[in-house]
């Protein structure tokens, strides 16, 4: 996938995630390789996908270090697509993005539910702070700032943010 990401976002955390995962494919694969799916046939027949598109997709996210390639057959030489750790820590991310698109479907509309697997019970997922279990979804308790490696422009940009913050303006980033 060609870069998206404009000179001054490379610093930016969410500039370049989007930039691994944001392409509609890449978070289908992903998904489907949450779902147990490993191999390129399944990955094909589950998504629909051409042999092209998924070929140029399970390369990236292999170079990416999402998936590992792995031989599961030697005569002739097939591979599977095995999530990494990284990969793997994706997992949150995936399922918040299902739970968010649920909320915004009547409950007979939805395909596809995220339950308990010991009880069935549907879950609600929501994305809070490690440190007070709070959700992160009040955008006036929790903001963005600029970190310890922000260059001048990051730090400018944060600086003017807390100061529209601080005098009633709407410096949500």
């Amino acid at each position: 996938m060609a870069s998206r990401v404009r000179l001054e976002d490379r610093e930016c955390p969410l500039s370049t995630t989007v930039q691994h995962v944001g392409e509609w494919w890449t978070l289908l694969i992903l998904h489907d390789a949450f779902d147990g799916y490993t191999r390129f046939d399944q990955f094909q027949q589950s998504l629909g996908i051409s042999t092209s598109m998924l070929t140029a997709r399970l390369k990236t996210l292999v170079a990416d270090g999402l998936l590992e390639r792995r031989p599961y057959q030697e005569n002739p030489v097939r591979h599977e697509y095995v999530l990494t750790e990284r990969g793997r820590s994706l997992r949150p991310v995936i399922v918040t993005l299902a739970a968010w698109g649920n909320r915004h479907l009547a409950p007979e509309d939805r395909s596809m539910i995220l339950v308990d697997a010991a009880t069935g019970e549907e879950t609600d997922p929501i994305v809070v702070d490690a440190r007070t279990g709070k959700p992160l979804d009040d955008s006036d308790a929790y903001v963005f700032t600029a970190g310890p490696a922000a260059s001048a422009a990051m730090r400018a940009r944060y600086t003017e943010l807390d100061r529209r913050r601080a005098s009633g303006g709407t410096g949500r980033a």
